[in-house]
């Protein structure tokens, strides 16, 4: 049987709605051989998902998502980090305290087209620490202000939307550094968000190489067939590896599978092990 896996998908640390340790039991009960918890902005869930990885028998990888300022929606995906990083943790921490800010002005903007979202709200159902755009979301539903996550999305949350708030803490090159920095691969996540197609998104790859991105998530829910054999394609000519994800978030994107997207994804297992080759490869340059 082939092995298959998922290296983007998010807990209740983050906009997710499972504990780390229900998202491992859970991608170990759909067949999975690894996954790679990647929250937002966060490392406080590795700890336990990594832990519940050994029980459940399957492989976890130690990641994170981290969002950056760029031209448009730019997310840095991070695997293989040391979680106890000096650095790392205070970025995040300064991170943690912009995302405060970012969703105070999505609450306002949202109310300002006429929907009663109060923060209290939010907080309640996101459960955790870190609120995101996918908690909003799902309110929204709940509120019968949006027929679906994925409409919320399109309509008011999603990058360009008017209550989308893109400010962030760290621009996508110091991303990928800090990310380097805390002994991780870095990863471009889901391409078409950056709004960027042909020469500029060359160019904006290129000079992300050139800060130390490792390669780009080739495989992806969103992707078309044409969109993702023309990334990978790219990242082949440029040298970079790449990663395959669901981003999978529960209940708060219930439309997403773990591992399977909306039903056709398939991540081979042969990724994870490229991966892994590289960073070896890596960690013995640097000795």
């Amino acid at each position: 049987m082939e092995k298959l896996i998922d290296l983007h998908t998010h807990s209740s640390e983050s906009d997710g709605s499972m504990t780390p340790a229900q998202l491992v039991r859970h991608a170990a009960d759909s067949g999975l051989s690894a996954i790679a918890l990647t929250d937002h902005d966060t490392v406080k869930g590795l700890a336990q998902a990594m832990e519940e990885g050994k029980k459940a028998g399957i492989e976890v990888v130690p990641g994170i998502e981290i969002s950056a300022s760029s031209q448009a929606e730019t997310h840095i995906l991070g695997y293989y980090i040391d979680t106890g990083n000096r650095m790392l943790a205070s970025k995040l921490d300064e991170c943690f305290k912009l995302r405060l800010k970012r969703n105070e002005v999505t609450c306002r903007k949202l109310n300002e087209l006429g929907f009663n979202i109060d923060l209290d709200e939010i907080r309640k159902l996101a459960g955790g620490q870190i609120i995101g755009r996918a908690h909003f979301a799902r309110l929204m539903v709940d509120k019968g202000y949006a027929g679906s996550v994925k409409e919320a999305f399109d309509l008011y949350l999603g990058s360009g939307k008017y209550a989308y708030c893109g400010e962030q803490r760290l621009t996508d090159e110091e991303a990928v550094k800090l990310i380097k920095s805390s002994g991780g691969m870095a990863f471009a996540a889901h391409l078409h968000h950056t709004k960027l197609e042909g020469d500029e998104l060359r160019a904006f790859l290129i000079r992300l190489k050139d800060a130390g991105l490792d390669g780009v998530e080739g495989i992806y829910t969103e992707y078309t067939e044409e969109m993702g054999r023309r990334y990978r394609a790219l990242a082949a000519e440029l040298g970079l590896l790449i990663s395959g994800g669901s981003d999978f978030h529960g209940a708060n994107k219930p439309h997403i599978a773990i591992g399977k997207g909306t039903g056709n994804l398939r991540i081979p297992y042969e990724i994870l092990e490229n991966i892994k080759s590289a960073k070896e490869k890596a960690d013995n340059e640097k000795i």
